[in-house]
């Protein structure tokens, strides 16, 4: 026996230790994931104030290796739902606690177990922001994973209340009449879509997701109140994507959100509403979605040749990282409304191509976009403003801040060889084929991308140095910890993108299958 080891001592540890390993299997790696977060919020705001990131960390920690676990036990194979979890609820109302994931909800999962993190790192928070940031983390798992209504809708909202509160206390000026507006129009969305899901309940007697898809095939609702339904949920998800003409919450929210609730809101919280789409209205609407292809077509459109219109007039940068976001979000729509408005019969090869499209760009402009408000945040810390006019010859002074924030933006306009590209190339390879003259329209939202971009890197990057510049450092040691791996991450999944394409292809092929 070693010198001063106690035996006692040594049993009561590994004892402990089996008890959390049983624990942990016991509740299940979804519910872990959900939970964890949840504690951590409620260890940091009843906890001393000190040491407040770090503890984060410890937490963002053990969901990211929730998250793995998941990743590493996950079938990639196989189309069906894994992991699943369920038990009785609400039984007089068909309520149930159902978790469960397939490809898709893999790679949001993963998604918001990489974001959280950098968005930590991104800013100082007090505990009660931080603990607000994991509450809504745990929010985002569950709304991610929860396969019946009830459930799906606690964990929903669920995300829009931390969400609307760090808005409004820790945002910047205006923040409450951002706050106001965010908390406006997604009550309303949510009222819309809970309306429609009661009426659905009512008919069916049922909240299941696979089982309500399955009776969408031959109608959930009755005559008008199919398209009560529709209208309901559409308006829902459309709030929260959002598809325009429901956008106009977002600048403001995103503007005037702090720089890490800002990347959490584009990076993640965006994705809630097309992953809605693709788990709830397309699966239990294609009827009324064929019906009124067209126009949902044309509003797919209007969202990316609008805001990248808008993105081009801004002189706020945070304003025009907003609109690219409302323009990335529509290249998704475009790619779903193509596979399922559409009244051309594609191949399967185009419409798995579209879908892989979309599930890539979900996952790459959550990333790209979060890192775009990264370096707007740095060059605010640094300057104290953020107009696009309010810097100039920055290449001189900070050419490390620069060139990786360059990386970026190539990276949003969909370069090759960065994480960009592939997705919205499947999008319009598979799009053209199914609705080419709406994708035609869509091409002009790359071209004013370009110029936007190229206008900014102009303004911001080339010229002589501002004289307000001359003191800026370049990226310090702490702001490299999150450029560096972000960076690389583009880099790899630019170049060798089939790791991720890996986590949802069984997802596609039976999606493709479904509506091919």
């Amino acid at each position: 026996m070693a010198l001063g080891t106690n035996p006692n001592l040594s049993r009561r540890r590994g004892n402990r230790h089996a008890r959390a390993v049983a624990s942990l299997r016991m509740v299940g790696l979804i519910s872990a994931l959900i939970i964890i977060p949840l504690i951590g919020a409620l260890t940091l705001y009843a906890g001393p104030p000190r040491n407040t990131r770090s503890m984060a960390f410890v937490f963002n920690a053990l969901s990211a290796f929730c998250a793995l676990m998941l990743w590493q036990k996950f079938d990639t194979g196989a189309a069906a739902l894994q992991f699943v979890e369920r038990h009785v609820w609400i039984p007089s109302i068909g309520a149930e606690y159902l978790v469960g994931i397939d490809g898709l909800s893999l790679l949001l999962v993963l998604l918001t177990s990489l974001i959280v993190p950098f968005a930590f790192l991104a800013q100082r928070m007090d505990r009660g922001a931080a603990a607000l940031m994991l509450v809504m983390q745990s929010a985002l798992y569950g709304t991610f994973t929860a396969q019946n209504f009830v459930l799906w809708f606690l964990f929903y909202e669920m995300s829009l209340v931390p969400a609307f509160l760090l808005i409004k206390i820790w945002g910047g000026e205006n923040r409450d009449r951002a706050a106001t507006k965010f908390f406006v129009y997604t009550f309303f969305g949510s009222i819309a879509m809970l309306l429609a899901f009661l009426g659905i309940y009512f008919v069916n007697g049922t909240f299941d997701f696979a089982t309500l898809a399955g009776l969408g095939k031959t109608g959930l609702l009755p005559g008008k109140l199919a398209w009560l339904g529709f209208a309901g949920i559409f308006l829902g998800l459309a709030v929260k994507v959002p598809v325009f003409p429901f956008h106009t919450w977002l600048p403001d929210a995103y503007e005037t959100a702090p720089t890490g609730v800002s990347m959490v809101l584009t990076g993640i919280l965006s994705k809630m509403g097309v992953y809605g789409f693709v788990r709830l209205l397309l699966p239990l609407f294609p009827n009324e979605i064929k019906i009124l292809g067209p126009w949902l077509l044309a509003l797919a459109v209007c969202s990316i040749v609008f805001a990248s219109l808008a993105a081009w007039a801004q002189s706020d940068l945070k304003r025009m990282v907003a609109y690219l976001s409302i323009n990335h979000l529509g290249y998704c729509m475009l790619g779903l409304f193509a596979v399922t408005a559409s009244p051309i019969v594609a191949a399967k090869i185009d419409t798995h191509a579209a879908l892989s499209g979309v599930f890539m760009q979900i996952f790459n402009h959550g990333i790209t976009a979060a890192a775009l408000f990264y370096y707007v945040g740095l060059l605010e810390q640094r300057r104290g403003l953020r107009g696009i006019n309010d810097f100039g010859g920055l290449m001189q002074r900070t050419p490390l801040l620069c060139g990786w924030m360059s990386v970026a933006m190539f990276s949003s306009l969909g370069l090759p060889g960065l994480n960009g590209f592939i997705g919205e190339f499947l999008i319009f390879k598979g799009s053209f084929a199914m609705a080419a003259s709406f994708t035609a329209i869509a091409v002009i939202g790359l071209l004013v991308t370009a110029i936007a971009f190229a206008r900014a890197m102009q303004a911001l990057f080339s010229g002589p140095l501002a004289e307000s510049c001359r003191a800026f450092p370049d990226l310090l040691r702490s702001e490299k910890l999150v450029v560096v791996p972000v960076t690389l991450l583009m880099f790899v999944i630019g170049i060798a993108p089939q790791f991720v394409f890996n986590i949802f292809n069984a997802t596609v092929v039976q999606m493709a299958w479904l509506f091919s």
